[in-house]
């Protein structure tokens, strides 16, 4: 009996320092497990939301040596009857107004700060777009209507394949993807573990087999899609999103602050959501953006893709917000109103008529509730018109 007792201790022994060595070996993927399993938790998602690189692999969007572009202060104005309650209910975090060039309501909420560097969610799929056309001016891709494998041959025999760059970047891919966040065994919150993981987005996007329609037919929000743009960048380059990015849009901004990418395990840009950058340095983009993509004398962006893309181009639903390349567009939008927009509040909103530009960041675990973003919309507007 002693010695059975003995083995059997020496066994659990050996279990346990096993478990030690796993434990320390895979200790970074374990914590950022854990920090993304509470990443959206109440009394952690406003910290959570400015500092991901405790959470993910990232990879530096450097500002470079160039002066900053001055954001000049206009003068001040009351935010509409409402604004207040707004704020609180949607638990925004920053909002910063600018008109003909100039901030005209900058303010922080939540203990956050001017250079917190905020998630961008979804927006960051605006800013891939804006990539492509320039490097669609370039020459770098010969067409949208070429097929995604022409750039990403490892997509070919996937659900993807036959898919163009047009399909994919109007959300028109028809291929089968879960974008539930509440639900734990979704697709979106599978490719958040891989993330999380270390493992690699471009292995998620090519395991994709299913799809529930033809290309280009119908309109369904596939996150994913913007992760296969990422894909035919990289592959008709040969050079990564982060550094195509830097180099041509933001180093040029003159941004206060370098930005950062979160990254999957391979240091591959999660470009469908990974943007990092203070509320600042956002609306620099967008200011360019207003401003048809010119800078400084410079076309940072070509005008004519900046208004191809955010055209609602997409087969979407008639009565329905519109979408365009990466871009959405509001039900009753007049010329020149169009936004980019992230899950839990990420907001920047044109309104290129009256030359008004939003930026708005959150922490709003309550985004997906029916009504939310039509209301958001709403009070964007009200914004634009009491200037």
């Amino acid at each position: 009996m002693r010695t059975f007792l003995k083995w059997v201790l020496r066994i659990v022994l050996m279990l346990v320092l096993a478990a030690v060595v796993v434990g320390f070996w895979k200790r970074e993927e374990i914590q950022r497990l854990m920090a993304v399993n509470s990443l959206f938790a109440e009394d952690k998602i406003v910290h959570n939301f400015s500092h991901m690189d405790e959470a993910f692999l990232k990879v530096d969007l450097p500002r470079g040596d160039g002066p900053t572009w001055e954001l000049p202060y206009g003068p001040g104005f009351d935010l509409p009857e409402g604004t207040d309650g707004w704020i609180e209910d949607r638990t925004v975090t920053s909002l910063l107004v600018m008109q003909n060039g100039q901030i005209r309501f900058e303010e922080y909420y939540l203990d956050t700060g001017p250079d917190d560097r905020r998630i961008s969610w979804s927006v960051a799929k605006s800013y891939l777009s804006s990539l492509l056309g320039i490097l669609l001016a370039e020459g770098a891709i010969d067409s949208l209507d070429d097929p995604v494998t022409k750039y990403a041959p490892e997509l070919e025999g996937s659900a993807y394949d036959g898919a163009t760059i047009r399909n994919v970047l109007n959300m028109a891919s028809g291929v089968t993807f879960n974008e539930d966040y509440l639900d734990y065994d979704s697709d979106i919150n599978r490719m958040g573990r891989v993330l999380a993981l270390g493992g690699e987005l471009d292995d998620f996007a090519a395991s994709l087999q299913d799809s529930f329609t033809a290309p280009g037919e119908t309109w369904q929000y596939v996150s994913i899609d913007t992760h296969v743009i990422g894909m035919v960048i990289r592959g008709a380059t040969g050079r990564s999103v982060a550094e195509l990015l830097t180099d041509r849009i933001l180093q040029p901004l003159g941004l206060e602050q370098d930005g950062y990418y979160v990254t999957d395990g391979a240091g591959v840009a999660f470009v469908l959501g990974g943007l990092n950058f203070t509320t600042r340095d956002f609306a620099r983009f967008g200011q360019v953006v207003l401003q048809n993509g010119s800078h400084n004398g410079q076309q940072l962006i070509p005008a004519e893709w900046i208004a191809e893309a955010v055209a609602p181009s997409a087969p979407t639903e008639t009565g329905k917000i519109g979408y365009g390349y990466q871009w959405w567009i509001p039900v009753g939008a007049h010329e020149g109103e169009f936004l980019a927009r992230g899950v839990y509040g990420q907001y920047i909103y044109f309104d290129q008529a009256r030359d008004v530009l939003i930026v708005s960041t959150g922490a709003d675990r309550n985004f997906r509730d029916p009504g939310v973003n039509e209301e958001n919309i709403e009070m964007f507007r009200k914004i634009a018109q009491s200037l």
